[in-house]
């Protein structure tokens, strides 16, 4: 893996994934810029990774949409390689009729395409133009037959180390009667699990304080379930990693978002924190609440 600063040219053919590497490379922690004019490059590496500036990693795209700019990418890439900077030029390449299917499927017009121009044409073209570039890039992918989370795998093993955590779960605790997290991956009832609402010396407390925690954790019906529901979380967070996903959000809900919920949340966040995940908390009805 580069150390420094690092750049990442992503170029390729219109139509190869390009759009959807950027989004990959973003949550792989790169600072990322969309069709870059090419003679912008030299300035914005020097002003971008000067030591004023906290960025050390940046990705940008710069591909035939810059028209009459894009042949100069060539001269430029050889003057921005004097800076002490890791640069790696990525090229997305496709075939031409998965081109086509995707071109008929998004209703959107080739850049090189006139108006009532033929499709195959400007694919052909644009695969001429782009010939240098494709030599002289350091890696070459075929997404034809690739999913997005294909992609954002082998992107994955490409530009981050094994040391680095790029997989975040999210558990929130939350109150069914204010309302379900929308942008939850998965909702947990624990309603079920004994109140201590209910109990005249816990009710004014929270999950947060021990004595409410003791309580909940202490109960048979708490156990059992958290005996249930660990082997599924070890199955459901992997696989999460598998498809390509960055951030799984994992809300678990009581009646006021106050007790069980909170109670619950901390303890899964304990376990799986020792178990080396990356857990971040975040208690959305508690009236101390926060994140960490």
């Amino acid at each position: 893996m580069n150390v420094g600063p690092w750049l990442i040219i992503l170029t390729g053919l219109s139509g190869a994934g390009k759009s959807q590497a950027l989004h990959a490379l973003e949550d792989l922690g790169f600072f990322c810029i969309d069709n870059l004019p090419p003679f912008l490059l030299p300035e914005l590496t020097r002003f971008s990774f000067s030591p004023k500036f906290p960025i050390s990693r940046m990705a940008v795209v710069i591909d035939i949409r810059g028209k009459t700019l894009f042949p100069d990418l060539q001269n430029i890439l050889n003057k921005i390689k004097e800076q002490p900077i890791n640069i790696t030029t990525l090229f997305l390449e496709a075939s031409d009729e998965v081109l086509i299917r995707r071109f008929s499927e998004t209703r959107r017009r080739h850049p090189l395409s006139q108006e009532g121009g033929y499709l195959s044409a400007g694919i052909i073209k644009e695969r001429e133009m782009l010939s240098p570039i494709r030599e002289m890039s350091d890696i070459v992918i075929d997404t034809s037959y690739m999913r997005v989370n294909q992609l954002k795998e082998r992107l994955r093993t490409y530009f981050t180390s094994e040391e680095e955590q790029i997989f975040n779960t999210t558990l929130l605790s939350f109150g069914f009667k204010y309302g379900i997290p929308m942008d939850a991956d998965m909702i947990i009832d624990v309603r079920f699990l004994p109140n201590p609402f209910y109990e005249e010396h816990l009710k004014n407390l929270t999950g947060m304080d021990a004595s409410v925690e003791d309580f909940i954790l202490s109960k048979d019906v708490t156990k059992n379930f958290l005996k249930v529901l660990d082997p599924y979380l070890l199955f459901f967070l992997p696989k999460c990693m598998e498809e390509g996903k960055s951030n799984v959000t994992i809300a678990i809900g009581c009646t006021g978002g106050e007790h069980r919920s909170v109670t619950i949340v901390r303890e899964i966040a304990r376990k799986y924190r020792n178990l080396g995940f990356k857990i971040f908390e975040w208690h959305r009805d508690l009236k101390i609440g926060g994140n960490n």
